[in-house]
């Protein structure tokens, strides 16, 4: 059978590394799983408690508001102002979404058709890219490192795109290569979008996992920011709550509108229980981002110290709860998917391999701080029996 759209994708090369790590546990071997970025930590108490509360009564039981309860998005609108001294109208400038991956995916379908172009950080987390595609659109890659000027890579990469790009999605800190930018970042941004009639999509997914600041910037506390774009804030992150799916756009009234007509079509929104409890979190569980950011402080240490001790090189990730590793040279040309697998089989290690987030991830592999303190060391000691062979 031909199927439209996905035709478009590459293979999902997560998954080979997926199939082979789960084979070798069912052989009986013990993989350290540092490939998927799938929070271990717990969800907090409270916010576990008011979800076993809300789900027992039977008036949570039904269809939900698609664009969020108002009490969950005026908890979200106080966070705004609390961490940023950003004031959001909740019924205009907040909708919540299925998730960051649901929201970037639908609001891809209002911003784009087949013949727009888009501009996405190469390498980049792959809904960025692949939400683009499906809306038919042509996706511009904007090489990101480390050390690139990207404001400046990405003004060169609008003018060289024919047609002009409609559009702008980045996410700062970065996934997967860590990379933060200062506001100053932003404003140059917002100035940029204005004088070209783009618009701007931020993905503000690890907000509360910076580890030399309170907190990342956010687009929205440029003035005039509203004006071009949009931001997404995820609870999976700073409130360890992945599997939930709960996440917001807040912004430009239009683009939130747009989002919210076209969800209102799709789906009933988040299980109301859900959405209760995300209210607890946002309102009463404020210091556990500052709780969540020391534990994958602490272990980026562990994992840093240790790959540096075994000869592995890096600058330790400034942001997020990955590490974004140069393939060692000795092994670089067996490129990032033949090198994943070598780790696992020989140190018993699952990565991800950086060719998963693009061409210009070939030579990297990406470790998820996923595991606990004394696991990270144990992969580390199998790393270098791998390295050393």
């Amino acid at each position: 059978m031909e199927f439209r759209r996905i035709d478009r994708f590459p293979p999902y090369v997560f998954s080979i590394v997926n199939d082979l790590k789960l084979a070798a546990r069912r052989a009986g071997e013990d993989i350290i799983d540092l490939g998927m970025g799938n929070p271990d930590i717990p969800t907090p108490e409270p916010v576990v408690a008011k979800l076993q509360e809300a789900a027992g009564n039977s008036r949570n039981h039904r269809y939900s508001a698609s664009r969020g309860i108002p009490r969950l998005r005026q908890a979200v609108s106080d966070l705004y102002e609390r961490n940023y001294n950003v004031e959001l109208d909740p019924d205009t400038e907040v909708v919540a979404t299925i998730g960051a991956k649901e929201g970037l995916s639908h609001l891809a379908w209002v911003l784009c058709q087949p013949g727009d172009a888009v501009l996405v950080p190469e390498p980049s987390y792959p809904i960025h890219t692949y939400a683009m595609i499906l809306s038919g659109a042509t996706v511009i890659g904007v090489p990101l490192s480390m050390e690139s000027d990207f404001f400046s890579d990405l003004v060169g990469a609008y003018e060289r795109s024919e047609p002009r790009p409609r559009v702008l999605l980045c996410s700062f800190p970065h996934n997967p290569t860590t990379a933060v930018v200062e506001l100053s970042f932003f404003e140059q941004l917002v100035e940029f979008a204005k004088a070209r009639n783009m618009v701007v999509v931020h993905d503000l997914a690890y907000a509360d996992l910076v580890f030399d600041a309170e907190r990342a910037p956010s687009l929205m506390q440029v003035p005039g920011a509203r004006d071009v774009g949009v931001e997404f804030f995820s609870m999976s992150k700073s409130y360890s709550m992945a599997g939930w799916r709960l996440a917001f756009c807040v912004g430009n009234k239009e683009m939130v509108g747009a989002l919210t007509k076209i969800k209102s079509y799709l789906d009933y929104g988040v299980f109301q229980p859900i959405q209760i409890a995300g209210i607890i979190a946002l309102n009463d569980c404020t210091e556990v981002p500052k709780q969540m950011r020391e534990i994958y402080r602490s272990r980026r240490d562990v994992l840093c110290s240790g790959l540096e001790r075994i000869g592995w090189s890096m600058t330790p990730p400034p942001a997020t709860m990955f590490a974004w590793a140069a393939i060692p040279e000795r092994f670089r040309a067996m490129g990032s998917l033949e090198f994943s697998k070598y780790l696992l089989q020989e140190a018993r290690v699952a990565v991800s391999p950086g060719v998963g987030f693009g061409a210009g991830g070939d030579d990297y592999v990406r470790f998820a701080l996923v595991e606990n303190e004394q696991r990270i060391r144990q992969a580390v000691r199998g790393l270098r029996k791998a390295l050393s062979d």
